[in-house]
């Protein structure tokens, strides 16, 4: 039997009002939101979770209330990319060590890397991420490259905990050489949801997931291309203002206490841009409040079923 898509949200990190440090008194708050949308896992500390921005101590104390509020409620991926492979190395063994389910790794930006350079990186993290399995972050519009399929031809006869990516690249056709090689790929575009899946994809792992859940996991369910493509408009009506902010404003609207701070150079919203961003979260007729209010009644028989069975290996195969 296929085994069943998996949705993953790629979870926001609550700040303080000043945004200069992470507010942990909201984590948990946060993953019970999470946990009872449905959702099949997190992957924290990625690009909307902010985790390039964070110091190496920030990522360690996230990383550890995510774990420690989530225990026994949805299996977290830690994203542990960092600019040099000594703290890249040293994240994924933090993460690993403390009971993360996965460890996820972007190629370093800024350098131009040699493909001998790429793949050492990944090796090395891998290692570090030993026994618990290992993705590669492929976001080329993030890194500035796209991951050589060699690297990861190579990786798979190194690293015995590689496991599989998240592709968050666009179009498809960016997307599609990395199907089909043995290892499980996440979709990152919420609008290719359904042609991923088509194509061999595990799942997705969404920023949109990170405020509104439903759409992610009914495109995710369904793998229509009705409901990839409603995810996708919404995620662009979303992204017309500044992503990170937005999704913490909308979370906020809908009872999770989550401050409206992101980390600089990220911005808040303006005020004309709150209003606005909630008239649209608010319309009743628009296509954000019918999406939660179809959504609804799926996700909760979908919860009333996953609470009788064991979610922690929700993530492999």
């Amino acid at each position: 039997m296929k085994p069943q898509a998996r949705a993953l949200a790629a979870a926001v990190t609550p700040l303080t009002s000043t945004g200069e440090q992470i507010d942990e008194t909201v984590i948990a708050s946060l993953v019970a939101f999470y946990a009872a949308s449905g959702l099949d896992g997190l992957l924290i500390l990625g690009t909307t979770g902010e985790g390039i921005l964070l110091s190496a101590a920030e990522r360690r104390a996230a990383t550890e209330e995510f774990l420690r509020c989530a225990r026994g409620q949805l299996p977290v991926v830690v994203h542990c990319g960092a600019q040099s492979t000594r703290e890249t190395a040293a994240l994924a063994e933090h993460a690993a060590s403390h009971g993360a389910a996965g460890v996820a790794v972007i190629g370093p930006p800024y350098f131009a890397l040699d493909e001998r350079s790429i793949e050492q990186h990944f090796v090395v993290a891998a290692k570090a991420s030993e026994p618990v399995p290992f993705y590669i972050y492929e976001f080329a519009a993030r890194s500035g490259y796209a991951v050589p399929l060699s690297v990861v031809e190579r990786l798979q006869d190194v690293a015995p905990n590689f496991t599989g990516l998240k592709v968050s690249d666009t179009p498809f056709e960016r997307v599609q050489p990395y199907l089909n090689r043995g290892l499980d790929v996440f979709v990152g575009a919420e609008d290719l949801i359904d042609r991923g899946l088509a194509g061999g994809a595990a799942g997705a792992v969404s920023g949109l997931a990170a405020a509104l859940p439903e759409l992610t996991i009914r495109a995710v369910r369904s793998g229509s291309a009705d409901d990839s493509a409603t995810a996708g408009r919404v995620r662009a009506s979303v992204q017309r203002f500044p992503f990170h902010a937005a999704l913490k404003n909308i979370l906020r609207w809908r009872g999770v206490p989550v401050g409206p701070t992101v980390r600089a150079p990220l911005r808040a919203l303006d005020t004309e841009e709150i209003e606005e961003l909630e008239r649209m979260f608010s319309d009743p007729d628009g296509e954000i409040a019918q999406s939660i209010a179809v959504s609804t009644g799926s996700v909760e028989s979908e919860n009333r079923s996953s609470r009788s069975g064991d979610r922690s290996n929700v993530l492999q195969r």
